[in-house]
């Protein structure tokens, strides 16, 4: 049965299944969240967000429906970009520098699913970049900015959730010397606390010498769960492709989506068609000085405050 929330995206069948199986969605269930969620954003005065029913139901999904999860993680979300102003501030795609690292193509969500039901694959290469005239930040600033888009448009990324692969190829020390502990840990943060989307596994492919080291950092920061889903494959593809399927990557690496050139000219298209969506974005955020006291429990200091993980990042 289709959602009769005339301002959210009926599913194809096959997403639909999995929504209710993995997710607990229901069309009820949909209407009745949806509504308390917008009820209780209302009584938090700390909050200016976005509250249209798509991006909403976003942050239902992400949580299975768990209201109190998704208050959790809507707060959450908003006070983290807050606290990051390099990465969620002064987004214009059509800024020149910023039109130049979008068009090197560090981070593309490929085409193609290889099931209709199956999760967004996200091929990442910061090789892309010199680490000498641009910054992690940047890159990550980018990053976001697309997936505002998938947050919006894209079933499969939201549902089915996401696959990362990172191509460490032409990496360089430079590149591992921007990730300062205290940045990694507020991305960690943004990407595994606030952020609604299911991570369904990360691989790591033509890892250089060294790459142990960062790769034990970056472990230190993220949970035990999401631990269990890093690959690293080395420069074996054929060990990728036991598990993400070959035809699915761009030409350049052997498959069948197209090249990187046709894949980041469509996402520099689709990018500088959010412009506005952008620039609306940067009057969101939370206002601390209104976040109601909160006292009672870790659970209620996150879903309305942020004294807790994110915070205390702020005076380390």
């Amino acid at each position: 049965m289709k959602n009769t929330i005339p301002n959210v995206r009926s599913l194809t069948p096959a997403l639909q299944t999995l929504a209710a199986k993995e997710l607990n969605e229901t069309p009820e269930r949909l209407k009745s969240d949806l509504k308390l969620l917008k009820e209780w954003i209302k009584q938090c005065p700390h909050l200016r967000v976005r509250t249209d029913d798509q991006f909403l139901v976003t942050f239902l999904r992400g949580c299975k429906f768990s209201l109190e999860k998704a208050k959790q993680k809507f707060d959450l979300y908003y006070t983290v970009r807050s606290h990051l102003p390099e990465v969620m501030l002064n987004r214009d795609p059509l800024n020149e520098r910023l039109q130049t690292i979008i068009r090197l193509g560090v981070g593309l969500p490929l085409p193609f699913t290889e099931k209709p039901d199956g999760p967004r694959i996200i091929l990442i290469r910061p090789g892309a970049y010199d680490a000498s005239i641009y910054t992690v930040a940047e890159m990550i600033k980018i990053s976001n900015m697309i997936q505002d888009i998938l947050m919006n448009e894209d079933d499969n990324y939201v549902i089915a959730g996401q696959i990362g692969i990172l191509d460490c190829a032409n990496v360089t020390m430079a590149h591992f010397m921007q990730f300062n502990p205290t940045f990694i840990r507020k991305i960690t943060i943004m990407s595994q606390e606030a952020s609604p989307t299911r991570q369904k596994g990360f691989h790591f492919i033509n890892t250089p010498l060294g790459f142990e080291s960062c790769f034990n950092l970056f472990k230190s920061f993220i949970n035990d769960k999401n631990k269990t889903k890093l690959y690293v494959h080395g420069s074996n593809l054929n060990s990728l492709y036991k598990v993400i399927p070959r035809k699915l990557m761009p030409k350049e690496y052997g498959g069948e989506a197209g090249s990187l050139e046709s894949i980041i000219n469509t996402w520099e298209k689709r990018i500088i068609s959010y412009r506005n969506y952008y620039k609306e974005e940067e009057k969101f955020g939370v206002d601390e000085s209104k976040r109601p006291s909160t006292n009672e429990s870790k659970m209620k200091e996150l879903s309305c405050g942020t004294s807790g993980s994110f915070r205390k990042l702020e005076i380390d």
